[in-house]
Formats: structure tokens, C-alpha cells, sequence
């Protein structure tokens, strides 16, 4: 977006909005997968997605991830 309104460049944004787009769907389905393999219920994938989307929210996700990593191995 930068490059198209400030560089006055829009096909920037047709290259890299397909590239931006895949990418995303990539990690929807990764995060699907992980969550069968991890047994984690649709809540915790869907708060993930919402994560990717919200400005900052993967700041947050990856510390309510980390808090989960430290409970599991104090379970352990």
C-alpha cells in the first residue's frame, strides 16, 4: 500500500496482494492442522486467526502462546 500511494506504483499492490492472500490461507491451514494434532478446540484456532488479523494481535497471541507452552511443561 505504501508503494501504491506514496511511490504512485499500484501494481505493487497486484503483485503482492495474490502473495499476501496465499499466504494467509497457508496459515489457516496450518493452524488447522495444528490444532487436530495438538487437540486444541475451534475457540483457540479462531482467536489465532482473529490474532492475525487485528493490528498488534500477534504481539498478543504469541504471549498467551508461550503462557500455554509453560503451563504444558509444568504439567509435565
Amino acid at each position: 500500500m505504501p508503494l501504491k500511494y506514496l511511490a504512485d506504483q499500484p501494481t505493487a499492490v497486484s503483485i503482492m496482494g495474490p502473495i499476501h492472500g496465499g499466504l494467509f490461507v497457508i496459515y489457516c491451514v496450518v493452524l488447522g492442522c495444528a490444532m487436530k494434532v495438538n487437540g486444541r478446540p475451534i475457540k483457540w484456532a479462531i482467536k489465532l486467526i482473529v490474532a492475525a488479523v487485528v493490528p498488534f494481535g500477534p504481539f498478543v497471541a504469541d504471549r498467551g502462546l508461550k503462557n500455554e507452552l509453560a503451563e504444558m511443561s509444568v504439567e509435565e
